[in-house]
């Protein structure tokens, strides 16, 4: 194995954070507006529609979403995955491992506060300790039907564009924004691809639900490797296209790729691609806002510029908004997130220490083929 530089381990870190971090920017910029027209959201917030963190319905500004929650349990459950496969040199508990973070996650979806433990193994673990994380944020109908299921899908089974069996028409977009953490796991694309897949298959069996995971996680693995992010989209459709039924997938990130080629992203090429609600729409709007240019402005970042372009548009703002944050903070780390918008945040110090756990415990490059069998 080749060994990291220190500062290659530092830029793997800021990727890392970066990706958690912006992630949560984006979710929480988005969460205030989501469901609202585009022309209702400038009717209440103005011509250039939100331009910063703005309070919700409850009047706290920066709160994040079930699309951040479900982020961080996953990450979480992986790493205890990880942790078990190295005190015992196999693999193979994955899946299981993601699946009892999420009902990890249930819980706090169902209690209001940490509920004492009782043995389950998915009683587990630091976030279920985080009483900020017992809030419900508009979870998804399928990710709270999908878990009610139990579904553990076998880590060996092959990804092929068969639907699975929880929720088989179902392609809504919460398996993709929960699937960042994946593209962390391992230095091949592919395998972060399938993991991903896998996993969303917990709660979201339509094809296109679980191969817009599978691509997102590979996009990401792409960046926190050094890539570009129209590499890292380029290589990932090349990727996807080996897999069975991968065209519906496919077709939203092309146009996503196309759109970004025609100059800066505006409300209305955003809302070519889609209201975000469904899986390719939301990879498909989070990656054209990361990918297209944008005009300098003296008054904001081209990070700032592409997440508020995420965010206002009438459809699910939080969801597109979290995966255009996961994207560039994977690319660029967090020192370029907006500080004033990052200290805002809503948990945003569990978020970083998670990412630099994470970053502490699992490094690129390392041999571990106990995972991949």
């Amino acid at each position: 194995m080749e060994q990291l530089s220190l500062r290659e381990l530092a830029v793997y870190r800021a990727r890392l954070r970066g990706c958690l971090l912006g992630g949560a920017i984006g979710d929480a910029l988005g969460h205030p507006i989501e469901g609202l027209s585009l022309p209702g959201i400038r009717a209440r917030y103005g011509e250039h529609g939100v331009t910063g963190p703005v309070p919700d319905l409850d009047g706290v500004t920066g709160r994040i979403s079930d699309e951040t929650q479900l982020t961080l349990f996953t990450a979480e459950g992986w790493l205890s995955a990880y942790a078990r496969a190295m005190a015992r040199g196999l693999g193979g508990a994955e899946t299981a491992m993601v699946h009892d973070a999420y009902q990890a996650w249930q819980e706090t979806q169902t209690y209001p506060e940490p509920p004492p433990r009782d043995g389950l193994r998915h009683r587990s673990g630091r976030l279920r300790e985080e009483r900020w994380l017992y809030a419900r944020r508009g979870p998804g109908p399928a990710t709270a039907a999908g878990l009610r299921e139990s579904h553990v899908p076998v880590p060996w089974i092959p990804v092929d564009g068969t639907p699975g069996p929880v929720n088989p028409d179902s392609k809504g977009c919460g398996a993709v924004v929960r699937s960042a953490p994946f593209g962390f796991t391992g230095s091949d694309p592919k395998w972060c691809f399938e993991l991903a897949a896998r996993c969303a298959q917990i709660t979201h069996g339509h094809p296109t639900g679980y191969y817009a995971a599978g691509a997102f996680a590979a996009m990401i693995s792409h960046l926190v490797n050094g890539g570009s992010v129209e590499a890292a989209v380029l290589m990932s459709m090349e990727l996807l296209a080996g897999y069975p039924g991968h065209e519906e997938t496919t077709a939203a990130l092309r146009r996503a790729v196309d759109l970004a080629r025609t100059g800066p992203a505006t409300p209305s090429k955003v809302e070519s691609l889609g209201a975000g609600w469904i899986a390719e729409e939301a990879l498909a709007v989070g990656l054209y806002t990361a990918l297209a240019p944008t005009e300098y402005r003296e008054d904001r970042t081209p990070v700032e510029i592409a997440l508020l372009t995420a965010v206002n548009h009438s459809g699910d703002s939080d969801s597109t908004g979290s995966v255009c944050g996961n994207l560039l903070g994977a690319h660029y780390g967090d020192c370029l997130l907006p500080a004033h918008w990052l200290q805002q945040i809503e948990g945003r110090a569990v978020i970083a220490a998670l990412a630099d756990d994470f970053a502490a415990e699992v490094h690129p490059g390392e041999s571990r083929p106990w995972l991949y069998h």
